[in-house]
């Protein structure tokens, strides 16, 4: 039986058996019976290939990890718990915006707060675009059922597509810029997620209260965890069904 979870991150990254086993430091042929024959590296080789791969072990190698073992390693994803959103420290933002060098999730419902309390935030991404990072920003619809429920939700009643509105005047200035890609979902959001590339802050939502009021977790992607992952599938799958925010815009 084949591996083909390695051999299709391996293709994606463009690697080879032999190079991947010149990174890591064994014989070509042990990387070809992980791919063919499914055998399951040590721990040191499957951190180290996780990080060559991008790719955590847990989905690399299913049964590898111990459910004790997962648990404890998710654990050590979470970096911080910030009580809510409003005390996630300023400069927090900055590094993690500056650092990424391949990879910005945005998923909110409007996150006005970006673009209110960076006012070079458009053009900090249009140079991270530039230097070839992916940037996916993804807003709620506001003409959508469910932004209207999350402003009665809220006691705010149409506010929350008035905000949408808002930050989208400011979005304007990327719509042509090649690497952002700015969307429209419907989705009903448990969270919203900012990921830097492996790093992200999920702030959770809580009923009846706005989200700077609530909890924000801080976590960072370590190899064998499935935490962070969880959250990316979840931001993935809302892009999945997601809209361009410029109908008439031709896809790039």
């Amino acid at each position: 039986m084949s591996n083909d979870r390695l051999r299709d991150a391996m293709m994606r990254k463009g690697l080879t058996p032999a190079i991947l086993a010149e990174k890591i430091g064994v014989d070509p042929k042990t990387v070809e019976r992980w791919m063919t024959q499914d055998r399951t590296p040590y721990p040191r080789h499957r951190r180290e290939i996780s990080v060559q791969l991008g790719e955590s072990e847990r989905y690399l190698w299913p049964e590898a990890l111990s459910p004790e073992r997962a648990t404890q390693v998710a654990r050590s994803e979470v970096v911080q718990l910030h009580p809510r959103r409003s005390a996630v420290p300023d400069d927090l933002w900055h590094r993690l915006l500056d650092q990424a060098q391949e990879r910005i999730g945005i998923l909110v419902y409007a996150g006005v707060f970006l673009v209110e309390q960076r006012p070079r935030l458009v053009e900090t991404l249009k140079a991270k675009a530039a230097a070839g990072v992916t940037i996916e920003i993804l807003l709620g619809d506001p003409t959508s059922t469910e932004i209207d429920l999350r402003s009665k939700e809220e006691s705010t009643d149409g506010v929350m597509a008035a905000k949408i509105r808002q930050v989208m005047r400011y979005y304007e200035r990327v719509r042509d810029v090649p690497g952002i890609s700015v969307r429209f979902h419907n989705t009903t959001l448990y969270n919203s997620i900012y990921r830097f590339d492996d790093d992200m802050l999920v702030n959770t939502h809580v009923y009846g209260f706005p989200a700077p009021h609530a909890p924000v977790l801080q976590l960072r992607r370590l190899a064998g965890g499935d935490l962070f992952d969880t959250y990316l599938e979840s931001f993935d799958k809302v892009r999945e069904t997601s809209s361009s925010a410029w109908p008439a815009e031709v896809a790039r």
